[in-house]
């Protein structure tokens, strides 16, 4: 009650500022992906892993051995695959860039006729259009970004940011992998099997809410969707134990 009464002493500028800085602030997407890679690929990877070998074996102790090893070596390959990705994902967009501008250099008319056509096709003509032309084709290097946004659907991409990917993606999936082996630490490994879907199930619908909630989507739904997803591909680890059970003595 306090703040929205300090808010009605706002005027309609610092009123307007607030709602677009505070009420309703832009979110970083990729940081919220890196979180989704890593966690839920984590989780759904070692959950199916420790169902697999609970299901081929009673001992408690294989199936937390198996799925401490799993966990670590998922979250160093997704670190590194995180990594090396965006290292890839810069090196397609700077390869793009240096496309465009020998382009211009070399076909001036052509790319002069693209930035009218995308234009022309966003419902700009006439004068207003040949401005906008002229503007846009001006300076090369406003030129070519508008050729890497428009015609490409590329962004740029920051090279510092493949190493603080990395590492959010590698906590994140050592935090979801350890979800499904938690119930393994204090039952049975018959009663751990279903605690530890049931678990997993529960975070993957959490996650897929909130997800839903950051971005677009009905909660429930996402939250549905994630869960059954993440608990149908993990079962598959289970039904391959099944397959390959240790027979008993």
């Amino acid at each position: 009650m306090a703040i929205e009464k300090d808010i009605s002493k706002l005027d309609k500028h610092q009123a307007d500022f607030y709602h677009h800085t505070v009420g309703d602030p832009h979110r970083r997407a990729s940081a919220l992906s890196d979180v989704i890679l890593g966690g839920q690929d984590g989780l759904v990877n070692v959950l199916g892993v420790i169902l697999g070998v609970a299901a081929a074996t009673s001992d408690s102790y294989l199936v937390l051995v198996a799925g401490l090893a799993a966990t670590f070596a998922e979250s160093v390959s997704m670190g590194a695959v995180a990594y090396t990705s965006t290292l890839a994902d810069a090196d397609f967009y700077e390869s793009e860039r240096e496309r465009e501008y020998r382009h211009i250099q070399d076909v001036p008319k052509l790319e002069r006729q693209e930035i009218r056509e995308i234009y022309a096709n966003k419902g700009f003509t006439s004068d207003l259009l040949e401005r906008i032309v002229d503007t846009i084709t001006a300076n090369k290097d406003v030129w070519v970004a508008v050729m890497m946004a428009e015609e490409h659907q590329l962004a740029p991409v920051d090279r510092k940011q493949a190493l603080r990917s990395a590492i959010i993606v590698g906590i994140a999936a050592i935090v979801g992998s350890l979800i499904p082996l938690a119930p393994f630490m204090f039952f049975s490994v018959k009663t751990g099997i279903w605690a530890a879907i049931l678990l997993s199930a529960l975070v993957l619908f959490v996650f897929g809410a909130y997800k839903a909630r950051l971005t677009v989507g009905h909660p429930g739904k996402s939250g549905l969707e994630m869960a059954v997803i993440g608990t149908v591909s993990a079962l598959v680890g289970y039904l391959v134990g099944l397959l390959l059970k240790v027979p008993p003595g």
